[in-house]
């Protein structure tokens, strides 16, 4: 029987190795060196690594891949323009860290609803407050989501528990909903505004001075989607001179960001360093399971899935 040479992460073989297909011939990689050298036999290739750029380059080499897989929900970095031309299928990780991500949208609010960084700090000093810092609730607050994919939908169900008054923007007309051409125009009437959204050329930079100056001064700007999506030195402004609340960031630009930058200084901008996804120990194992499944669709000549358009790039 011909099989099929399989170029996986090293990080992922505890759970994949013998449960593989016997059609399968898995192939491991430790380092980039291994991966680039491994890259061009491959047909399926999961090419995962903590820098874009290492994995991009084992992508260009692999001139043989028919399906590419990723634990990354985000695919900027990829070459898509490339699979596209080469008849790729790329599968992502959507949905693999959204339960987390959700989980660290309701924890920033809290913790700037709360003062509860004040609190953490009153802690550290043996220090018995006598009042909270934060006075906000929750409850009956107004806020915009910008994105509605697995990680927006979750966020939506668990602030509606906290009864937030949350209204989405997508391109269908719906309750509850702006279409991409009526959020700026009521920006003003939110609390929070949080930013779920791919990075694509079509939200690179969507919340600019503009969209900043129209937030109401006591909101919050939370973003757990790229840090390519917020104008930053617009953002930094805001911050500082306070005509925005807080922001609450899991993703800046660059990352990690510089220990010098301004970012760190501003006592309204809470920064957790692109940890939203990392903050569980199911992610790989979801991931494989995920990809056990769609190898055997594969070997049947179903679709996989999560497929990424690689012309829209989600």
């Amino acid at each position: 029987m011909t099989k099929t040479i399989t170029v996986l992460s090293g990080l992922i073989r505890p759970l994949v190795e013998g449960r593989l297909p016997g059609w399968v011939e898995p192939r491991f990689f430790q380092s980039k060196e291994e991966a680039m050298a491994l890259a061009p036999e491959a047909e399926i290739g999961w090419f995962d690594m903590y820098h874009k750029a290492d994995m991009a380059a084992a992508i260009t080499a692999a001139t043989r891949l028919k399906w590419l897989n990723s634990i990354y929900a985000g695919v900027d970095g990829i070459p898509l323009d490339l699979l596209r031309q080469r008849g790729t299928v790329l599968t992502n990780g959507v949905g693999i860290n959204a339960i987390t991500i959700a989980e660290y949208v309701v924890m920033g609010m809290l913790t700037i609803a709360k003062g509860y960084r004040e609190v953490v700090r009153a802690q550290e000093r043996r220090e018995w407050l006598q009042d909270s810092p934060g006075k906000v609730e929750l409850f009956g607050s107004k806020a915009l989501l910008l994105g509605y994919g697995a990680i927006g939908k979750l966020v939506e169900e668990r602030l509606r528990a906290f009864a937030v008054d949350v209204t989405v923007v997508r391109r269908s007309a719906g309750p509850n909903t702006l279409t991409p051409d009526q959020w700026r125009d009521r920006l003003g009437e939110f609390d929070w505004v949080i930013l779920a959204v791919p990075a694509t050329p079509e939200t690179d930079g969507m919340i600019g001075a503009a969209e900043l100056d129209a937030m109401k001064p006591s909101a919050t700007l939370i973003n757990i989607a790229r840090g390519s999506v917020v104008d930053q030195e617009a953002l930094v402004a805001a911050l500082d001179a306070k005509t925005i609340a807080a922001a609450f960031l899991d993703v800046t630009t660059p990352e990690p960001l510089p220990e010098d930058h301004v970012l760190w200084s501003l006592d309204n901008a809470h920064i957790t360093m692109h940890l939203s996804g990392r903050a569980q120990d199911k992610m790989f194992v979801r991931s494989a399971e995920r990809f056990l499944e769609n190898l055997d669709r594969w070997h049947k000549g179903e679709p996989v899935a999560p497929q990424v358009d690689l012309t829209l790039g989600y």
